[in-house]
């Protein structure tokens, strides 16, 4: 079984693309607190495909708190010396919006206490 759930922070912008054959793809960066230690930080590379992918692109900015859940995928490749890479993402099958709505500028103000 090849699950993972992630909840954090985007660190910039989804980056949208298409494939050749139009598909939808968006690529995005996910900032985790680890758990015992808040003072350090795991950044998760995550690709979504097709509704998904344009789902993240419309609603998803730098900075807000996103929930993913899909799984763990190891791309191999090698260069042009022969030398082998790897690179680790999450194929998200799933996303949702985590944390509190914004507040925008429309939003009524408190008015101040006065005595």
């Amino acid at each position: 079984m090849n699950n993972i759930v992630i909840k954090g922070r985007l660190t910039a912008d989804p980056e949208m693309r298409k494939t050749t054959n139009g598909v939808p793809v968006v690529n995005f960066t996910v900032a985790v607190d680890r758990t015992f230690n808040r003072d350090e930080t795991d950044f998760f590379r995550c690709t979504a495909w097709r509704a998904t992918a344009e789902f993240v692109n419309q609603y998803f900015k730098k900075g807000q708190e996103i929930a993913v859940a899909g799984e763990m995928r190891c791309d191999v490749w090698e260069d042009d010396d022969g030398e082998k890479h790897s690179a680790w993402t999450v194929q998200a099958a799933l996303v949702e919006f985590c944390g509190s709505k914004a507040q925008t500028d429309s939003a009524p103000k408190k008015k101040p206490y006065k005595k």
